[in-house]
């Protein structure tokens, strides 16, 4: 039977309860165990595809296409594995597939309930995620108190009792706020945080509290009396230089003690040897390179969290520091050139990443054009792939009207474009089925690209196939294939299809877009080839360029 640790948040959010859930699972999975993680999102969207970044920050798309919460994407980079649909699910999901279930018939007639009907919905959920794994770590979002977690909070109460008390246990992240004008930190709220998760039936076993400062052992045995939670099981956890810190604190808290002593798991004796050198690399590299993040939602960098962990990752494994310069590009839109020139003058590579709608392209595309003339090393990412050709196409195939349909449905010069169906390698149509809420049309999750040999893309990868996650509608138009290749840019990365994949410049130190995420797979043990190659080239160039 599975084991379950169901970690739960108090007093407020944002209190990182994703990396205290992601280190648990880390230091488990380091003892020798198989674990797996689960996130429920308490709002009733079925998934966050269709929200605004300024309101849920990064969407992460797993290999089977699922639209899923940013902690999935840290659970990932955290355990080193591809998670699924499975590990995400939202209220939205739950209450869809009850209702579905009741207009099927499926309840022989029945009054349908919160209890049992949407409380077993849940619990069946955890359970397929547990089937496969030893032990699963259970993220439940939002804050105790919330009247939309109830039904999650009685369905994991009921779990608990199902399985038994040494296969289950709670763990409670909390906030210990410091109040500068008493000079003291104050326990109240995470009493009565954990006043009202005993009130439903739920006592937690480990506390793990956020503060700003180290927690005095008088105020840790306060905390135990309080309550009932023992003391060696009142865990700190301050603020830390990298998050990929934090398994490490835990561990020299023995956390691990009392999780092995609850699920009867016997000593636990994690190898973190591998991961400590990884994070010592990330706190104190030898070298530094300057990075030019060209975006629109730098006011919510949670938005960009994947490539962020990212461009971390693969410093970490060149022993290098990747210094971020946040650039607006609406901002860029209403520089000089003398301006333009002076803004990336210290920067050693330029990355223009994903994203939707018209706002700041007009600064992307400058950006683009900057790096392409100035032979800076630069990453394009999905629309950053797009904006590279349709540069390309308006400033050397003269193509004076060159545009994507998302910006302009009526452009005469259509280089990018939304297709519903298209012709692949074979000769043979193929339809794109996969349709959002919305209507449009969107490739989601893990595909095959063929990688050309002898190009940039190439070098990095070191093979001629790979498998990347997309998320996006529009598409580089075929029809231009011929021109952009006789004009100096090559066609590097094609689907099975045929569609494009991926572009870079013939006459380039290293100047390369790919229509896939590359982020999204990439993790701290392996972090991805095509964004690592950016790194390490961005830095060459610091040295010589």
């Amino acid at each position: 039977m599975a084991k379950y640790i169901f970690v739960t948040g108090g007093v407020l959010s944002s209190l990182g309860k994703g990396i205290t859930s992601a280190s648990i699972a880390t230091l488990l999975q380091h003892s020798g165990f198989k674990v797996s993680m689960v996130k429920i999102d308490p709002y009733l969207n079925v998934d966050p595809g269709t929200m605004s970044p300024f309101e849920h920050g990064e969407v992460f798309v797993t290999e089977d296409g699922a639209e899923t919460d940013l902690d999935i994407g840290n659970y990932e980079r955290f355990l080193n594995k591809n998670l699924s649909k499975k590990n995400n699910f939202t209220t939205g999901q739950v209450y869809l597939s009850v209702i579905e279930k009741e207009r099927r018939g499926d309840y022989l007639g029945k009054t349908v309930q919160i209890i049992p009907h949407i409380t077993d919905e849940i619990k069946k959920r955890i359970k397929d995620v547990a089937k496969e794994t030893d032990i699963v770590v259970v993220e439940l979002g939002g804050t105790v108190g919330d009247i939309e977690g109830l039904p999650f909070l009685e369905a994991v109460r009921q779990l608990k009792q199902e399985v038994g008390k040494n296969n289950a246990m709670f763990v409670h992240v909390t906030l210990i706020p410091y109040i500068k004008a008493a000079g003291e930190l104050k326990t109240k709220p995470t009493q009565h945080s954990v006043q009202e998760l005993r009130r439903i039936g739920i006592t937690p076993h480990i506390l793990v509290c956020r503060s700003e400062k180290p927690l005095p052992k008088s105020l840790k045995e306060k905390l135990s009396n309080a309550t009932d939670v023992d003391r060696d099981a009142v865990i700190e956890a301050v603020d830390a230089p990298t998050i990929y810190q934090v398994p490490l604190n835990f561990l020299n808290q023995d956390i691990l003690k009392p999780i092995a002593e609850q699920l009867d798991l016997g000593e636990l004796h994690p190898d973190m040897s591998e991961w400590n050198y990884l994070v010592k690399k990330i706190i104190s590299p030898q070298k530094s390179v300057k990075i030019a993040f060209v975006g629109k939602y730098l006011k919510l960098k949670e938005s960009y969290k994947s490539l962020i962990e990212a461009l971390i990752h693969s410093g970490a494994h060149l022993d290098m520091r990747v210094d971020i310069e946040w650039i607006d590009s609406e901002e860029l839109e209403k520089l000089s050139e003398e301006e333009m020139e002076e803004r990336f003058n210290e920067v050693s590579g330029i990355l223009v990443p994903g994203g939707f709608g018209e706002r700041g392209v007009e600064g992307k595309l400058r950006a683009i054009k900057y790096a392409r003339e100035n032979k800076i090393p630069y990453l394009g990412i999905c629309l950053g792939m797009q904006l590279a050709v349709i540069e390309f196409a308006r400033n050397v195939l003269n193509l004076k009207y060159a545009n994507s349909q998302e910006f302009d449905p009526d452009t005469t010069e259509p280089v990018v474009y939304l297709i519903d169906e298209f012709i692949d390698a074979n000769g043979q149509k193929q339809i794109r089925t996969h349709k959002t809420p919305l209507g449009g049309t969107m490739r989601l999750g893990g595909y095959e690209c063929l990688i050309k040999k002898g190009t940039k893309l190439y070098d990095a990868y070191k093979s001629d196939k790979v498998i990347e996650r997309h998320r996006h509608r529009y598409e580089v138009n075929n029809a231009y294939e011929k021109q952009l290749e006789d004009n100096g840019m090559i066609i590097s990365g094609k689907s099975k299809e045929g569609l494009i994949e991926a572009v870079e410049l013939k006459d380039h130190p290293w100047f390369v877009g790919v229509q896939f995420h590359p982020e999204f797979t990439n993790k701290l043990k392996s972090p991805n080839k095509v964004i690592m190659s950016f790194v390490e080239n961005a830095y060459k160039c610091q040295k010589s360029c």
